[in-house]
C-alpha cells in the first residue's frame, strides 16, 4: 500500500507543474505536427496504399507512425526534467524523503504516459475531419501499446539521466545518437521493405525493435488486430518496458545524495 501511495504522490508531483504550464506539452508535439504539416501534402501522391501498407487512405499508414514518433520524441526527452532537478538540488531533496525510490520512478514514468496519451488523442481528434478512418477497438489497442512503449522509453531516458548527472552533456549526446537511428530505421517516414531498401539497411531495420512497434500500430489502427505483426510489436514494446523499468529502478536505488 505504501508503494502505491508513494507512486501516486510522485505522479501528482510531476504532473501538476505540467498542468500549470501547458505550453511545455504543446512544445513536445511540435515535431510530429511538423512532419504532419510537411508530409501531408505529399500523401495523396503516394496513392491509396499509403506507401505499401494496404488499401485505404494514406493517412492510415502515416498517422500511426507519427504516434510512435511522438512516443519517441516526448518520452525520450523525459530525462531532461530529471537533469534540471539534479542541477537545482530538488532531486537530492527527494532522495532523503521517505518516498519509495521505485515508486518515484514509476510515478514519473506514468506522468509521461498520461501526457503522451493526451497528445496522441489530440492528434487523432484533429485528424477526424480528414479521410483517416478510426477503428475504435484497434485505436484503443494501439494507444495501449503506445503506452507500454512510452513506459519503456521514458524509464530508459530517466536511467540515462541518472548515469549522466555528473556530465549532463552526455545525456543529450547519447540521446540524439540513439534517437535518430531508431526513428529512421523504423520506417516511420518511408517504408523499408526487402524489395525497396538495400540489404544492409533492411537488416538493420529488422534489428530495430521500434520497427515492430510501428508495424503493430499500423495494423491496429487499420483494424487488423489479428495480424502477426501485432504480436511482434507487443513483444517488442513489453521488452522495452521491462528493460527500462528494471534499469530505472536499479538506477534510482543506487542513486546517492
Amino acid at each position: 500500500m505504501k508503494v502505491i501511495n508513494d507512486t501516486r504522490t510522485a505522479f501528482a508531483r510531476e504532473l501538476l507543474p505540467e498542468l500549470r504550464q501547458p505550453a511545455g506539452l504543446l512544445f513536445t508535439m511540435m515535431l510530429p505536427f511538423l512532419f504532419l504539416g510537411l508530409f501531408a501534402p505529399l500523401l495523396p501522391g503516394m496513392g491509396t496504399s499509403g506507401g505499401g501498407a494496404g488499401t485505404g487512405s494514406p493517412w492510415q499508414w502515416f498517422v500511426p507512425g507519427m504516434l510512435v514518433l511522438l512516443g519517441l520524441s516526448a518520452t525520450a526527452g523525459a530525462g531532461a526534467s530529471l537533469l534540471n532537478e539534479i542541477s537545482s538540488g530538488a532531486f537530492e531533496r527527494m532522495l532523503v524523503t521517505p518516498l519509495n525510490r521505485a515508486a518515484m520512478l514509476v510515478g514519473r514514468t506514468l506522468k509521461e504516459v498520461v501526457v503522451l496519451l493526451t497528445q496522441a488523442l489530440l492528434i487523432l481528434v484533429l485528424l477526424l475531419p480528414t479521410d483517416f478512418r478510426l477503428h475504435p477497438a484497434g485505436a484503443v489497442a494501439g494507444l495501449a501499446l503506445l503506452s507500454v512503449f512510452g513506459v519503456g522509453i521514458g524509464a530508459l531516458s530517466f536511467t540515462l539521466a541518472l548515469h549522466s548527472r555528473k556530465q549532463q552533456t552526455l545525456f543529450y549526446g547519447v540521446q540524439q545518437v540513439i534517437f535518430f537511428p531508431l526513428l529512421l530505421l523504423s520506417g516511420v517516414l518511408l517504408p523499408i521493405t526487402q524489395a525497396s531498401a538495400p540489404g544492409w539497411l533492411y537488416v538493420l531495420s529488422r534489428i530495430n525493435p521500434v520497427t515492430y512497434v510501428v508495424e503493430a500500430e499500423r495494423a491496429l489502427f487499420a483494424g487488423r488486430m489479428a495480424e502477426t505483426s501485432v504480436l511482434y510489436g507487443a513483444v517488442a514494446a513489453v521488452a522495452i518496458a521491462v528493460l527500462g523499468v528494471w534499469a530505472g529502478i536499479r538506477g534510482m536505488r543506487n542513486a546517492t545524495v
